[in-house]
């Protein structure tokens, strides 16, 4: 096919689809399956338990069409902040059926361990002393830059934005913008706690969230909710930050309004549509989840854009508490899924707490797209204030598993115990788990959902960008690789 008819076909195809737009014709997105992945699944670390290989769904989700490859990002580890847990982050198989959307066959292929630039573990300890926030990290969100492959993840402890190459060495870290930084009134940083801090983003809400332009210019950061100075835990107005990866500094910070604050409400997922919009993932802390409780739980994607939002970096002042300024994000007011109406018999048809990864897989054959979706389980692990840790089993056809969800030492079966009962800080009764498979450990879940190209709009995938510059035009507007990644196996 000669030039001039290739671009005749993709601008009859881009017209076709803006045609569609206009007219309404786009569908909801459509659930297609979920899976329900074993809580106690081991990684590809070599390690052999909770607290050094158990598998950790799915802070982040990525979906590399270049390579066709998936990655799922694994948190600060199973301590919540106390272990010297190696961060990590997953490649792993996921079948996508190009017909119906369906996903099947997930497996881990590698798991990659992140070192700082001279080879040395990046570990889930949260920063300690105050001021100092060394080699801690806790991984949030992850994505894939189309030139190179490198990954760039963010951090919830700075917040920090690094860059990695592909073996998880760090090669760069993002000079953040002072505005952000947690501290107190006389500027003196604290990325412990938010004890004596009237200023910056709160303890452990700090980039959640992370998405790449589809030709890998910026990353764009957000945080999960609103800074101290923003009206912390009562704020609606959070920061969404573009970073330049050319130059690893900041050039923009947007305003950003939540749904509603309520319930530890915040941002857990952003996923780029093309250079000014975006899908972002909004969720509360309930349902079924480590020490959660189950209603109400409120779990929403949202469509934005950036077209016209101003720049609000220093010198621009504080948001005010109670909403966001003028010039705010573009947020379309009718959610574009509802993460709470779709759920599996395998939890007995109960919300997940902590949905928290999303990415856009691979283009069927009807030109519509997989979206999948999945969540944190918390590596099925709690702990108490003296930082001993239990595994978290769950009955889930119960009518209120949290009610009946039991605790045990970490490893063993006897000597367990009620959520319940934890809660109320006093352990009425100790008994062994069940050993009739009624409790299991909480799993890691992915949703797999079918969205039209139309819905979508004018979706670039970063692997299609890349490809189109490498190969140059082509009819195929989504150039998926097929090829088998299995090679690890």
């Amino acid at each position: 096919m000669n030039v001039w008819r290739r671009m005749m076909v993709i601008g009859m195809t881009a017209g076709l689809l803006s045609a569609a737009i206009v007219s309404g014709t786009s569908a909801a997105p459509e659930f297609v399956n979920g899976l329900a992945l074993d809580g106690a699944m081991l990684d590809r670390s070599g390690g052999s338990d909770a607290n050094n290989g158990r598998l950790g769904y799915f802070s982040d989700l990525y979906y590399d069409a270049k390579r066709n490859q998936w990655y799922g990002l694994s948190d600060r580890g199973p301590g919540g902040g106390s272990l010297d847990y190696q961060t990590r982050v997953q490649q792993f198989r996921l079948k996508v059926d190009k017909k119906t959307g369906t996903i099947s066959g997930f497996k881990i292929l590698k798991t990659i361990l992140f070192t700082d630039e001279f080879g040395n573990p990046l570990n889930g300890l949260a920063p300690n002393p105050p001021n100092v926030l060394g080699n801690a990290f806790d991984p949030e969100g992850f994505v894939v830059d189309p030139r190179t492959g490198h990954f760039y993840v963010s951090d919830e402890y700075g917040p920090s934005l690094y860059e990695f190459d592909r073996k998880g060495r760090r090669v760069r870290s993002f000079a953040v913008p002072t505005n952000l930084i947690p501290r107190n009134a006389a500027g003196m940083p604290n990325f412990a706690s938010d004890t004596g801090n009237t200023a910056g983003k709160r303890a452990n809400r700090g980039f959640e969230a992370l998405a790449i332009s589809p030709e890998g210019a910026y990353v764009y950061a957000m945080l999960q909710s609103a800074m101290l100075d923003e009206g912390g835990s009562n704020g609606l107005c959070l920061r969404l930050v573009k970073f330049s990866t050319a130059t690893g500094t900041a050039v923009a910070q947007y305003a950003y309004q939540l749904e509603g604050s309520s319930q530890g409400r915040g941002v857990s997922g952003l996923l780029a549509l093309n250079d000014h919009e975006f899908l972002v993932l909004e969720r509360n802390n309930r349902g079924i989840g480590v020490g959660a409780t189950l209603s109400p739980p409120n779990k929403k994607l949202f469509r934005i854009d950036l077209t016209g939002a101003t720049d609000y970096s220093p010198p621009a002042p504080p948001f005010p508490v109670s909403a966001c300024p003028s010039g705010k994000v573009t947020k379309q007011p009718v959610p574009f899924l509802d993460l709470t109406t779709d759920t599996l018999p395998e939890l007995g048809h109960k919300v997940p707490e902590k949905w928290e990864g999303l990415a856009i897989g691979p283009r069927l054959k009807d030109g519509s797209y997989v979206l999948v979706v999945g969540t944190d389980n918390d590596y099925s692990v709690t702990q108490n204030a003296s930082g001993q840790q239990f595994d978290v089993y769950v009955r889930v056809s119960d009518a209120d598993p949290y009610a009946s969800s039991i605790q045990c030492p970490l490893g063993h079966t006897t000597g367990c115990f009620t959520t319940a009962d934890a809660a109320d800080g006093v352990i009425n009764n100790i008994f062994d788990l069940p050993t009739d498979g009624s409790y299991k450990p909480l799993p890691g879940v992915l949703h797999a959902y079918r969205v039209s190209a139309s819905d979508l709009g004018d979706y670039v995938r970063p692997a299609a960008h890349q490809r189109t510059r490498d190969r140059g035009p082509s009819t195929d507007l989504d150039h998926d690789d097929d090829k088998d990644t299995e090679d690890d196996e």
